[in-house]
């Protein structure tokens, strides 16, 4: 990007956003707040039943499954899942075409990706029994750290090939 009048490059941004010097922002109420994560999907029904049998998450009021026999208009556009304690929010767009990311050995990036935890590596190997039989699939097993890297997660694509990693988060005693 260009420098002079009226144009900032990129790293110019990058540091004044780092150090603090965000602008005319003076308090909490004029900070852009995080709502939800959307995910599209060519099927938003089925990806979102994985993420709330995965992650224990609500429909928001009116998006949830139709009655047996009954057709799913919520489900054939747009539905938010909702953490029953408040926070988090994920959101699943119906959209026609889907190119699955082939990351990391393809051309296609993964875009985006969720970040979960669990308490320790048991934990983890319970729940890697629930994302296959939830339809996940494994990508990388990095459970045991290597010696560079203490990290132990796990990577996997959901139904819809979009990639989460499973982290362990031992807390100290």
């Amino acid at each position: 990007m260009l420098e002079g009048p009226g144009r900032r490059s990129p790293a110019g941004s990058f540091e004044r956003a780092r150090t603090g010097q965000t602008g005319p922002m003076t308090d909490d109420t004029s900070r852009i707040r995080l709502v939800q994560t959307v995910l599209d999907s060519t099927d938003a029904r089925t990806l979102a039943e994985f993420y709330r049998s995965l992650l224990g998450l609500e429909y928001a009021e009116g998006d949830e499954p139709p009655p047996p026999g009954v057709p799913d208009e919520h489900g054939r556009d747009w539905l938010v899942l909702r953490d029953p304690g408040g926070g988090r929010q994920l959101a699943f767009q119906q959209v026609e075409h889907l190119r699955e990311p082939d990351w990391p050995d393809g051309p296609v990036p993964q875009q985006m990706h969720l970040d979960l935890s669990v308490a320790s590596l048991e934990e983890l190997l319970n729940q890697h029994q629930r994302v296959l039989a939830l339809g996940g699939r494994l990508l990388s097993n990095r459970d045991q750290p290597d010696p560079d890297d203490e990290e132990r997660f796990r990577v996997y694509r959901d139904p819809q090939g979009h990639p989460f990693c499973i982290f362990v988060a031992e807390r100290e005693a």
